[in-house]
């Protein structure tokens, strides 16, 4: 299926604005730039509260919907490679995820590489999925629906939380990096052009790992798809979205089949026609509209009483 219009206009206005490729700036420079494209003018979805916490030494904060509780909740970590983004930036659709499902959703601002390389934020990601699993009540939320989300990197903890914290509800992972071995078709055949190129995927991984950290991409805490088998039995059921035009397109569905061969019941959802960061974008590409509306009708429903 040829590109979405929407999302080749994108790609476009980022390079007639001269915007650099992830990869050829430092990361600081890198996080500026990309906190730059934020819109000023983005309306708000609305929530009954939005309230900053500190959950185990980590800053998250927490959205609440209209309604009476105890609610579902959801607890999302960001995209970015694990080396940019944060809770501000992604304000704005942890605030449309919390309208679109009625649940709370919990907006974790886990450290980021290269400062805080591996494992530090999968140890943030867990301790707060922990954390928000035990003390669920005291935030308004029921503890028997409890789900974990992400997108991207932000998918890679989400389903490393879920291997790693017994008893959630759900997971949400939204092109997830779960392979950390960049093997799969998908990332030559989408090499460049589609925002995330495999250049830039190098880079993260590399600041999030160091140069020489001598550690196995088999890993579980680095690649979830390679838990074993009686792990991946025990997860929560799971919707897995998928872009065409992604890197990132064939481990995420490897991921799916791997759930669904271990008899995990997996909502796949998959956008032919689309780039990695749509759901994000959803501001600038109408189908990330649409991504969101799925993603938040499955996880109402799974976390529905």
């Amino acid at each position: 299926m040829a590109l979405d219009p929407a999302a080749r206009a994108l790609l476009d206005l980022m390079d007639e604005l001269g915007l650099p490729e992830v990869g050829t700036l430092s990361p600081v420079e890198t996080r500026t730039a990309f906190q730059a494209l934020r819109d000023p003018d983005i309306v708000l979805a609305d929530v009954a509260k939005a309230v900053d916490k500190n959950i185990e030494g980590v800053p998250c904060r927490i959205y609440t919907p209209g309604g009476d509780g105890p609610f579902g909740l959801l607890i999302w970590y960001h995209g970015g490679g694990w080396v940019i983004g944060s809770m501000d930036e992604t304000d704005p659709v942890a605030r449309e995820m919390c309208h679109r499902s009625g649940c709370m959703v919990v907006n974790v601002d886990y450290r980021l590489a290269p400062e805080h390389r591996f494992p530090a934020g999968v140890d943030d990601a867990i301790a707060v999925a922990r954390w928000v699993k035990e003390h669920a009540s005291e935030l308004g939320a029921d503890p028997a629906r409890i789900a974990v989300g992400g997108d991207s990197a932000g998918g890679n903890l989400a389903a490393i939380a879920a291997q790693q914290v017994p008893g959630l509800t759900y997971q949400v992972l939204v092109y997830p990096s779960v392979d950390m071995s960049m093997t799969h078709p998908s990332i030559d055949e989408n090499a460049e052009g589609y925002l995330l190129t495999k250049h830039s995927m190098l880079w993260f991984r590399g600041h999030y790992l160091g140069d020489d950290h001598g550690l196995d991409y088999r890993d579980p805490k680095l690649s979830p798809l390679f838990a074993a088998d009686d792990v991946i039995a025990g997860l929560p059921p799971a919707l897995v979205l998928t872009a065409g035009y992604d890197p990132l397109r064939d481990e995420g569905q490897a991921y799916a089949t791997r759930l669904e061969q271990a008899g995990v019941a997996v909502e796949r959802v998959h956008f032919p026609d689309q780039i990695h960061a749509f759901f994000t974008l959803y501001t600038a590409i109408p189908a990330g509209e649409e991504a969101i509306d799925a993603a938040m009708a499955a996880l109402a429903k799974a976390l529905a009483v």
